[in-house]
């Protein structure tokens, strides 16, 4: 029994501005949930760090969150994607080198539910 997907991103040695930049991101996340078919539900939540710091932001969907933290300090991106309803590929490499100018994108999938087997922490399953 499979109860969702998350994709778990890191992005590196991205350009420091669009890491700062609200407005970015918001596009990017305008464009996961455009292109996947997601709906969001209400305005996104979105926190700019002050001076050369970086953001926060998530976003619930009626299929679960999206969220990401930057570190323009490292050029390090990071987003999380969790849906409960099976959907397609994003091309995660490609877009947030584009968007973002990231050298380096590296991609977790992880199929919730998937090993009823498996241990957790402080608990059993």
């Amino acid at each position: 029994m499979i109860v969702g997907t998350e994709w778990l991103i890191e992005v590196f040695e991205c350009d420091a501005q669009k890491l700062r930049d609200v407005s970015a991101l918001q596009n990017v996340f305008a464009r996961i949930i455009a292109d996947l078919g997601l709906k969001s539900i209400g305005e996104g939540q979105w926190h700019k760090f002050g001076g050369e710091g970086g953001v926060t932001g998530m976003t619930m969907l009626t299929e679960s969150h999206l969220a990401c933290h930057t570190y323009p300090e490292y050029f390090t991106a990071t987003f999380n994607l969790y849906c409960c309803k099976t959907r397609p590929e994003w091309d995660w490499e490609t877009n947030l080198i584009e968007m973002l100018g990231a050298k380096q994108v590296k991609i977790t999938k992880i199929e919730r539910g998937a090993n009823p087997q498996s241990q957790t922490v402080g608990g059993k399953i």
